[in-house]
């Protein structure tokens, strides 16, 4: 039997289609999960299974995140990790994450997942690499069935330790048969490429300083093979790349070509450091770039050329990163930083850095270096979606997924700032969606989660956290 959702009387409704319509009164209808109308509200279907007024409210497709590690839930805001940088915060952790049994995999899955939902995210990439103590991926992917949240779940892997010139400690790599073989079960038993698909799955060793270039090269030929994409870390900070320059004499991006990890299928976490001739590759071959501004501010990695990715037709997506250097996950506060620093980021170009970099910033010759509230919003719905090689999300329209979340303009974030009522959900700060809906099915309903007892799982996730960094 079909299942239809209305969606009514929004004040407007953020389309992201190809005109960029924004829609006062507007509405969409939806059949089994997928949009079939969208437009003015007296223009759709009167009744359906599900209606939901949005008098007073915003409506915009849901986020899409490209990039986290649901685990690091578990250890936010660990004092001994507080004040470092990414290479002694990695060290801090590690045997840490290395204790993740099934039952805080699965909490924390759900915290993750659940304070994503509230700031209006549908879609979620988690990089998982680390699976020791009984830990799986299936643990993340059962959790984000549960909750309703369309989920792309990573086996990852780390398989270089200490004793062979890794960062990680040999405790907690693994075997590369074993990866490779997990692998292959993972996406064998979960891997939809259906429209509309609610769990797929991708190949990602961790990076550059955790895996073998064998195990890179393997992992790539298994993706291509089984029809999934590739994810790694990659040009996060500068002591990477003088760990590849010493290691292998090669800048990060020409080791990785170099390995076949260029194309439409690969995306990259981070990729800060990069010059133009390397953004020329990222453009040239398509692979996209997870850019995650509060992580990169909180471990002082450095801010990403968001802006020249974009001249230059790179894919960019946002990405919250982990909980434990990110410390939340929000992506309406990251849609926020990633505007804001790519604005501090215009405002630190050198005066000889381009003809016009001599000018003020206002100066109308430099008005395409500013990020705008519409681009940074586009990057966490199409530029999301593009990153992970999705054609049916990222936008309101027919034949997309209907994932949206709504927001209430008669909160006190927005007083003042109803001018523009689409720049004011990134320039205001609003704290959190009023109503998400995934897949045509309400997960936020008021502010609240409504598809599982989420103040039951922080309970039994702090438990959790406390005895994990303790070492229980």
């Amino acid at each position: 039997m079909a299942r239809t959702l209305l969606l009514k009387n929004a004040d407007i409704l953020v389309t992201m289609d190809g005109g960029r319509r924004e829609i006062e009164n507007g509405g969409l209808f939806a059949v089994n999960g997928l949009i079939t109308a969208v437009g003015p509200s007296h223009e759709l279907p009167e009744t359906a299974d599900k209606v939901i007024d949005a008098c007073g409210q915003i409506v915009l497709p849901g986020f899409v995140n490209t990039h986290h590690h649901l685990n690091q839930t578990l250890t936010r805001n660990l004092p001994a990790a507080q004040n470092n940088n990414l290479f002694p915060w990695l060290q801090a952790h590690y045997r840490i994450w290395a204790r993740t049994n099934p039952d805080a995999s699965r909490a924390s899955a759900l915290v993750g997942l659940a304070e994503l939902a509230l700031s209006g995210c549908t879609t979620v990439f988690d990089h998982s690499y680390l699976f020791q103590s009984g830990n799986k991926v299936d643990y993340q992917i059962e959790a984000a069935r549960d909750l309703g949240v369309r989920f792309h779940a990573s086996r990852g892997s780390m398989s270089l330790g200490e004793s062979k010139g890794g960062l990680p400690p040999d405790s907690c790599v693994e075997d590369e048969d074993d990866i490779l073989k997990d692998s292959v079960r993972v996406i064998d038993r979960y891997h939809d490429a259906s429209l509309g698909a609610m769990t797929r799955i991708v190949v990602a060793p961790c990076s550059p300083f955790s895996v073998s270039e064998d195990l890179l090269r393997e992992s790539a030929r298994l993706a291509r093979d089984k029809g999934v994409m590739l994810h790694t870390h990659l040009c996060e900070t500068l002591d990477e790349e003088r760990y590849t320059l010493e290691r292998f004499g090669k800048r990060p991006v020409e080791w990785m070509e170099g390995l076949d990890w260029t194309g439409p299928d690969v995306w990259y976490a981070h990729a800060i450091h990069v010059d133009d001739d390397e953004i020329r590759v990222f453009s040239a071959t398509g692979c996209g770039a997870a850019h995650c501004p509060c992580s990169n501010m909180r471990l002082a990695s450095g801010i990403a050329p968001v802006k020249k990715y974009m001249a230059a037709g790179v894919k960019v997506g946002l990405g919250v990163d982990g909980s434990a250097s990110n410390d939340g996950s929000n992506m309406l506060s990251e849609v926020r930083q990633a505007m804001l620093l790519a604005r501090l980021n215009l405002g630190l170009t050198p005066p000889d850095a381009h003809e016009h970099a001599s000018l003020p910033p206002s100066h109308p010759l430099r008005a395409g270096e500013w990020m705008t509230a519409r681009e940074a919003l586009e990057l966490a719905t199409l530029g999301g979606a593009a990153v992970l090689g999705r054609d049916d999300i990222g936008s309101l329209e027919p034949g997309k997924c209907a994932d949206f979340f709504t927001l209430d303009l008669n909160t006190i974030e927005f007083a003042g700032g109803l001018h523009d009522p689409v720049a004011a959900v990134v320039f205001c700060s609003p704290k959190g969606a009023k109503t998400t809906v995934i897949n045509g099915r309400v997960v936020v309903d008021d502010g609240r989660i409504v598809t599982l007892d989420i103040d039951e799982v922080v309970a039994e996730h702090n438990r959790l956290s406390l005895e994990l960094a303790a070492g229980v």
